[in-house]
């Protein structure tokens, strides 16, 4: 028996198509690892495709950064090691802002995981303080309060990053 039009199989692929790089941007943003934003984002492929027919009409692309915050800080929760290393284990590729990207991520890497998800939803995805409380299941208090907290000691442990050096022409990246 042949799928129809109505199983919403070719409408799941073209958002899949459609949306991956976006999502596993954000995937990496949060865990801050490739591999493991990979397989986040293939688990939180999986449980959409298992509820496609109800999600598909509203925004699936919020259902599945919902998933991947949430299984991210369960992940985080179940495995809390630390895992050191002489060198990074990825080389960044060559560009020009090279040094401050490697400077904010691994500022982000010392944020705990829902301050992180709050400003990666907040300033990468540029989602409403509302959205991303939704998002995240909180309340819009508590992305407020994360997200304070978060750049507050982003300030701290990178003052490279807020534009407050004064070196000439030094990037601003949060205020």
């Amino acid at each position: 028996m042949g799928s129809t039009a109505d199983d919403g199989r070719d409408g799941y692929l073209a958002f899949v198509e459609g949306n991956q790089h976006r999502l596993l941007r954000a995937a990496f943003l949060i865990c801050g690892n490739r591999h493991q934003a990979e397989d986040l984002l293939q688990d939180a492929l999986l449980k959409l495709a298992l509820r496609w027919t109800s999600v598909r009409d509203g925004d699936p692309a919020a259902y599945v950064r919902a998933i991947l915050y949430r299984d991210a800080v369960s992940w985080w929760r179940r495995r809390r090691r630390e895992w050191l290393s002489a060198t990074p284990p990825e080389r960044a590729a060559p560009d020009r802002d090279g040094a401050l990207r490697l400077t904010l991520h691994d500022a982000l890497g010392t944020l705990p995981p829902r301050q992180r998800a709050v400003l990666v939803l907040r300033y990468y995805e540029d989602l409403t303080e509302v959205a991303t409380a939704e998002a995240l299941g909180v309340t819009v208090g508590t992305v407020k309060s994360q997200c304070h907290l978060a750049l507050r000691r982003l300030r701290e442990v990178a003052p490279a990053l807020t534009g407050d050096d004064r070196r000439v022409g030094a990037p601003t990246v949060w205020r």
